[in-house]
């Protein structure tokens, strides 16, 4: 049995990120859900996981360079799934502990410094903690968390591949 060719996984895998990405997008622009920071901050590693995978099944790297491209879509994939477990926590945090709410996220662009973005970003707001959508019971930073971690086995499993 020959296991399927690491370019075409990477493809397949680029293809996910398309899905995710087009959901995501559903929810804001058809339903209408404005992301929080910690969505953007997960919806940026997504987009990076993705762009790895594409460069990965374009370039076609011999067994040293599917590695690599393995290593950055995994350290990708762990960053997003940190950022989704940190949004589940935030969301089972009461109400009266979590940090403000924040202005819209082009108001910061134009008026904060970037690191005080960056890091209000990353740490998350009352936003956050707000469920505003299910499906089969799951938040969305759960499906996030379920998809990112299935890009940490997709990048596992291409890091530690035989040949």
């Amino acid at each position: 049995m020959s296991l399927a060719s690491p370019r075409s996984l990477f493809l397949l895998a680029f293809l996910g990120c398309v899905a995710v990405m087009g959901g995501a997008l559903y929810l804001e622009h058809v339903l209408g859900l404005e992301p929080c920071p910690l969505c953007i901050v997960q919806r940026v590693f997504i987009i990076a996981f993705g762009v790895i995978c594409l460069i990965a099944a374009l370039h076609g790297p011999e067994r040293t360079g599917q590695r690599v491209y393995a290593v950055l879509a995994l350290l990708f994939s762990a960053g997003g799934a940190a950022a989704a477990g940190r949004q589940i926590w935030l969301q089972s945090v009461p109400a009266d502990q979590l940090p403000a709410c924040l202005p819209s996220f082009d108001y910061m662009i134009e008026a904060w410094p970037f690191l005080d973005i960056l890091k209000t970003m990353l740490h998350g707001t009352a936003d956050c903690a707000e469920v505003t959508w299910t499906l089969f019971g799951m938040s969305i930073p759960e499906w996030s968390l379920l998809a990112f971690a299935g890009c940490v086995l997709f990048s596992l499993y291409q890091l530690l591949r035989r040949a």
